[in-house]
């Protein structure tokens, strides 16, 4: 009885978990769409930046950066997508903030950009993952991330 008692209680945690629900996650093809729709925004305004799809955890899925754009707009195009993604709203809320009086004290969290370009990226509920644009003006940068997310019906 013992025994069987001790094997009970090692198999719970095993029983337990097959039991949980799998949240949803950004797999590669829809990360790519993302990316095809962004760049393709892009191209038709005229614009060449880099676009950075994340997983929920902040990492790499794609980035491409189109002809022309200043190196440094890729690790700006990744931390808006991290900044988006850790926090799980868009960028723009930062820049918002860090418009109004006392904003400033935004600058001092960590991986907060406060730089409109990063949106968040959400299926069932859940934060799946991130875009992040640079290479053009702020606002600029938004609509390209928009347009890439409409493309998944956000």
């Amino acid at each position: 009885m013992k025994n069987l008692l001790f094997t009970f209680a090692l198999l719970l945690p095993i029983l337990s978990f097959s039991q949980n629900q799998t949240k949803p996650f950004l797999n590669l093809e829809d990360a790519l769409k993302i990316t095809e729709a962004a760049q393709a925004k892009a191209q038709s305004e005229g614009w060449n930046v880099v676009i950075v799809i994340l997983d929920d955890g902040g990492n790499l899925i794609s980035l491409r950066r189109m002809d022309g754009v200043q190196v440094g707009s890729i690790e700006v195009a990744q931390a808006k997508a991290k900044s988006a993604v850790y926090f799980k709203r868009p960028t723009k809320v930062f820049e918002d903030l860090m418009k109004a009086e006392g904003g400033s004290r935004i600058a001092t969290l960590p991986n907060a950009v406060g730089i409109e370009g990063g949106l968040p990226i959400f299926k069932d509920g859940f934060c799946i993952g991130a875009i992040g644009i640079s290479g053009v003006t702020s606002a600029q940068d938004g609509i390209i991330a928009a347009a890439g997310l409409a493309s998944i019906g956000q």
